[in-house]
């Protein structure tokens, strides 16, 4: 008995858990909404410009210590 309340235990957690999180989940309101997309849309922005800065300091520097054959 004790090795099915093992794994029953567990399970029954987990469900119950489960639970609470989808009953205080809710669908984002549009000013919400609006303020996460924004703030991603920020991030992708900046993470572009870092790639784009960081490749354009690299490539010359790379060019250097490859061709300099």
């Amino acid at each position: 008995m004790e090795v099915v309340d093992i794994v029953v235990q567990p399970l029954k957690e987990f469900a119950k858990y489960s639970i609470r999180l989808i009953k205080r989940c809710h669908k984002p309101d549009r000013k919400e909404f609006s303020k996460v997309s924004f703030k991603t849309t920020i991030g992708f922005v900046v993470m572009g410009f870092v790639g784009f800065f960081v490749k354009l300091i690299f490539i010359p520097i790379n060019n250097l210590i490859v061709g300099s054959g």
